[in-house]
C-alpha cells in the first residue's frame, strides 16, 4: 500500500470561510476526508496534516521520509516566500507534488514565483479541489512507474 502525506499549509485551515470565489466552499477537513476516500479506492493510504506554522511544515516534510512514499504539499503563502521549505523538500528523497486550488498565475504577480516548483515532481494548479486527486494520481504513476 502507498502512503502519502497530504500537507496543507497557511490558511488552509480557512477553506470554505476564506474567499469562496476562489477557493470553493468545501472545508478542509471535508476536503481531507475526500481526498481519503478517493484514495482508499486505490489502495492509497493518505496521513492528513495541516500547519501555518512554517516550522511544523518543514517537521512534517522531514518526518515523512521515514513513512510515506509521496507527499501532496498546497503550501499555501509559503510557496512564495519559503526557502525553508524548498531545503526540506530537496532533503528527503521522496517525491512531492505541488498543489494550488487556484491558477496562481492567473492571480496577483506575486504568485507567480515558487520557490518549491524547481524541487518538486510537478506543480497542478488551478483545478480547484480536483488539483489533489490530480496529485494523487501523479504520484501514484510515478511511484509504480507509470503502470
Amino acid at each position: 500500500m502507498l502512503k502519502i502525506l497530504l500537507l496543507n499549509g497557511p490558511n488552509l485551515n480557512m477553506l470554505g470561510l476564506r474567499e469562496p470565489e476562489i477557493y470553493g466552499s468545501e472545508t478542509l477537513a471535508e476536503l481531507e476526508t475526500a481526498v481519503q476516500q478517493y484514495a482508499a479506492t486505490k489502495n492509497i493510504e493518505i496521513k492528513a496534516f495541516q500547519s501555518n506554522s512554517e516550522g511544523k511544515l518543514v517537521t512534517a516534510v522531514q518526518e515523512a521520509r521515514t513513512w510515506a512514499d509521496g507527499i501532496v504539499f498546497n503550501a499555501g503563502a509559503y510557496t512564495h516566500t519559503s526557502v525553508a521549505l524548498r531545503d526540506a523538500i530537496s532533503s528527503i528523497e521522496l517525491p512531492v507534488v505541488e498543489v494550488h486550488i487556484s491558477n496562481v498565475h492567473a492571480r496577483e504577480s506575486f504568485r507567480h514565483h515558487s520557490y518549491l516548483s524547481a524541487v518538486c515532481l510537478g506543480v497542478i494548479a488551478g483545478f480547484g479541489r480536483n488539483s489533489y486527486f490530480l496529485g494523487v494520481d501523479a504520484l501514484e504513476r510515478h511511484i509504480s512507474g507509470g503502470k
